[in-house]
């Protein structure tokens, strides 16, 4: 189809919990639409928009697809995100680039905590909202209950604007609440037939129709003062001229009801969405550094938002975009605002799953998909002068750590051009070397993602990596002041080795390392005196009790002796070694453990149960507190090692819905048991000569 005006543009992210039927809905709308020859289905991995290979094992979309819908004069951008909790980084980057988040929820389960998750997000970002509950035919489905529920849990402001006819095995199609009128799609037809209301339904029909007019009417300030004194009940003209007032303003959140599989309530669906949903230019959701808004305008200069990035096996890096200004064509050159560097545009494609059509022109509004763009990743802003600065969604930062290493020591180098390439793909991702560990830890936000990674890696970049546990910063100190002699004699034949110091070690807490020369008489020359403070330093990063670095020592050389030939800088250096360590053993080593501070986000219901946790893990509770939502927020000191992997923790305690913030802070005494199982494995590896 030709590029589509703004106007005509509607840009609908599907989101809710994984498995109410949102890649289902898309599906749908695409055979309804006559977009797909058959109706694409996930159980049996032949989905057009769950098409990558991890999405078809594990049957749940994982990144979000676009399914672009003919519909009348109208493109229907419909964006399908994950509803796993380890890929809401993309849901919520998506969010961004949309105009209106349509919540899929399933009949019978009903809201649950990623489609709760995230309605709360969508509401952060004044997005608005809409709901399908899916599923109206299985058994034990029950409208009514459904949006109790939803009324319960999201607020009055949602109003059904299609009603089920019959539940359960009885389903047979909607009410069109809006139109009054029944709406079927038979089982043997390819378009929906439409007709009058059953006499059994007419009056809950007109009760929801009643609700309906209840809701919309505040949208208007005359036709409230009217509707409210009771003169008349809205028209018809003037219900359907407040629908798209209301859902713009979120006044009225409007829920349909239907079922996916046999594709019951999809057409009415589409023509509301083209009808009422807001276009582009009416909503939306970009802002500058500054705080103001971004209007969509299809004449302004040409300029676009990367909100995804991923690599194709075959095409390359793909960069979905969101037209903010003007009209984007082929051969086009943008700057990207980021790296000042120009970016020139081969193709513009439209992409249904994995399948690219190329386009001649996209207009301000529309979302499409540039290939190879080289520079650019997610969160970039595009534009002819450059100067536009789109500030990225902020995102929730990944708090799962793994450490990675090659399988085979000869793809190192694969390894990391692949994690480079990822993390500038995926900014839920964060990558990093920890010099004093000799680990490459990959963050993600959870143990699904990392396997979805490994996975990739494997079959894309060629690259089979091993998982590690990450190792734990531990420190070492003293508790007492120590002396000690450090003596190196060593005669070879020729010129010989002799460095002789006296050393004493004084707790510093706090201080750091400090080195102290208290030789008087020339005992030492002042020329070995480095090489002395040289060889405590390195003996101090490895350790004494289980080889984690020394901190926070006082350490004076205060005696010692020398022999004119055979003294030299190395003799010394060996000689503070000996000494420091002989010094160590008296001076009552002990080892520190990291701590954290953590903000345990979690309902009510879970809040004893997460303090309960707490303190298996020999964590502290700080205090408590409650936020907006009424959610409980525990603020916990707890050792860094027992909270590592809280992500899966806590997921399983707050069955998904917990969330937490985490901060590394000084260290602490680490008790006895800990010490001693650190010290042993520590010997055992040196035993066994690593």
């Amino acid at each position: 189809m030709a590029a589509p005006a703004t106007e005509h543009v509607r840009n609908i992210a599907l989101v809710g919990q994984d498995g109410a039927g949102k890649t289902s809905l898309a599906e749908a709308m695409l055979f309804v639409s006559g977009k797909t020859a058959r109706m694409g289905t996930t159980h049996d991995g032949k989905s057009y928009l769950d098409y990558d290979a991890e999405e078809i094992k594990r049957k749940f979309t994982i990144g979000t697809s676009v399914a672009p819908i003919p519909y009348k004069d109208f493109k229907i951008n419909l964006l399908d995100t994950s509803g796993h909790p380890d890929f809401v980084g993309d849901t919520l980057a998506t969010l961004q680039a949309a105009e209106m988040a349509l919540f899929v929820v399933d009949a019978v389960a009903g809201p649950q905590v990623m489609t709760t998750r995230l309605w709360h997000e969508a509401s952060k970002m004044r997005l608005c909202r809409a709901v399908f509950i899916n599923h109206i035919d299985r058994e034990h489905a029950n409208f009514d209950a459904a949006m109790a529920t939803l009324h319960a849990r999201f607020g009055s402001r949602l109003g059904a604007v299609t009603i089920p006819i019959g539940v359960d095995a009885d389903f047979k199609g909607v009410i069109d609440v809006i139109r009054m009128k029944a709406r079927l799609h038979p089982a043997d037809s390819d378009k929906e037939i439409i007709e009058e209301i059953p006499a059994d339904y007419l009056d809950a029909a007109q009760a929801a129709r009643d609700k309906l007019c209840d809701l919309v009417a505040e949208a208007d300030d005359e036709l409230m003062l009217k509707y409210l004194d009771g003169e008349e009940q809205l028209t018809q003209e003037e219900l359907e001229s407040l629908l798209g007032k209301a859902i713009a303003q979120e006044i009225f959140i409007p829920v349909f009801v239907g079922s996916t599989i046999i594709k019951q309530g999809i057409e009415g669906l589409m023509e509301d969405i083209s009808t009422y949903f807001p276009s582009p230019r009416s909503q939306g959701h970009f802002y500058l550094e500054s705080g103001d808004a971004v209007a969509i305008d299809e004449g302004g200069e040409p300029a676009g938002f990367v909100f995804k990035t991923l690599s194709d096996p075959f095409v390359g890096r793909i960069s979905f975009v969101k037209i903010i200004s003007g009209v984007l064509e082929p051969g086009m050159e943008l700057i990207n605002a980021r790296t000042g560097k120009k970016e020139r545009l081969g193709h513009l494609y439209t992409m249904m799953g994995k399948e690219v059509t190329d386009v001649k022109a996209a207009k301000a509004g529309d979302i499409i998909t540039i290939p190879k763009l080289t520079e650019t990743r997610t969160g970039d802003t595009l534009s002819k002068s450059g100067s536009l600065v789109i500030e990225p969604l902020a995102l929730p930062k990944p708090l799962y750590p793994v450490a990675l290493e090659a399988a085979n020591k000869n793809e190192e180098d694969k390894l990391g051009t692949f994690l480079a390439r990822l993390s500038e793909m995926d900014p839920t991702v964060s990558i990093t070397r920890n010099e004093e560990t000799h680990q490459t830890v990959l963050t993600a936000m959870g143990d699904t993602q990392v396997e979805t990674i490994l996975s990739r890696m494997k079959d894309q970049g060629g690259v089979e990596a091993k998982l590690l546990p990450v190792r734990v910063p531990y420190r070492e100190t003293i508790r007492k002041v120590a002396e000690a002699q450090g003596r190196h004699k060593k005669q070879t034949g020729g010129a010989g080795q002799f460095g002789d110091c006296w050393l004493r070690l004084e707790p510093n807490p706090g201080g750091g390392y400090a080195f102290l020369d208290e030789i008087v008489g020339g005992r030492i020359p002042r020329g070995f005196i480095p090489a002395v403070d040289k060889g405590v330093q390195d003996t101090m990063k490895e350790g004494f009790l289980a080889g984690y670095p020394i901190v926070d020592i006082k350490c004076a050389v205060y005696d010692g002796s020398y022999h004119a030939v055979d003294s030299n800088e190395m003799a010394f250096r060996t000689a503070a070694r000996i000494g420091f360590r002989a010094a160590c053993e008296k001076a009552n080593p002990i080892l520190l453990e990291p701590m954290a501070n953590l903000d345990i986000t979690v309902g009510e219901e879970y809040a004893g149960a997460v303090m309960g946790d707490v303190s298996t893990r020999r964590g502290r509770i700080i205090g408590t507190d409650s936020n907006d939502a009424g959610d409980t927020v525990i603020k916990v000191r707890v050792p860094y090692a027992e909270v590592v992997t809280y992500t899966k923790d806590l997921r399983s305690i707050s069955r998904g819905s917990g969330s937490y913030a985490i901060e590394v802070d000084g260290y602490e005494e680490a008790p006895g048991d800990v010490t001693k199982k650190l010290v042993a494995e520590y010997q055992a590896s040196r035993a066994a000569g690593n």
